[in-house]
């Protein structure tokens, strides 16, 4: 599956890249159990490489963006194509968020240096969605991968409506 030219978040995810309840009560142990969702990828060369990207980046500025969601993010010459995981995490996880709210949502999202441009508008995509309480709520609920991305996909096209 390509999704070089893609801004769609539902588009980016399969269900084996989100993962519900994903264990962890720090943000280092979450942003560990969430790279390791890409184990395999086929574009991903090195879960390592995309691994200290990551954390580098967090190194700079916490993900936390508020509203109990968190996107580690990392552009890196690891990932031949804009990849992502979503997960709901099994407990709240204090993220440094700049609202001081404890992270439940987390969007992994790596990419080439290319695709700059494509990064910038997802990460502005599931920020715009997630600030939306309805739709949160109902993330943070749902027990099934295909649910999310099915949520996720709904988001979007109200966002495009």
């Amino acid at each position: 599956m390509t999704t070089t030219q893609t801004t769609e978040i539902n588009q980016l995810l399969r269900p084996e890249q989100v993962r519900i309840g994903l264990p962890g009560q720090t943000k280092t142990e979450v942003i560990e159990a969430i790279v390791q969702v890409l184990d395999d990828h086929e574009s991903i060369s090195s879960l390592e490489a995309i691994r200290s990207a990551i954390f580098e980046r967090e190194q700079m500025m916490s993900t936390g963006v508020g509203k109990g969601l968190g996107l580690p993010h990392a552009k890196t010459s690891a990932a031949t194509e804009t990849v992502a995981a979503f997960a709901t995490t099994a407990e709240p996880v204090d993220f440094g968020a700049i609202d001081n709210e404890p992270v439940r949502l987390l969007l992994l999202l790596v990419g080439p240096e290319e695709h700059k441009s494509q990064h910038v508008k997802i990460l502005g995509r599931i920020s715009r969605l997630v600030s939306r309480d309805d739709l949160r709520k109902r993330l943070i609920q749902v027990n099934e991968p295909g649910t999310i991305i099915e949520i996720l996909r709904e988001g979007e096209a109200e966002l495009r409506g």
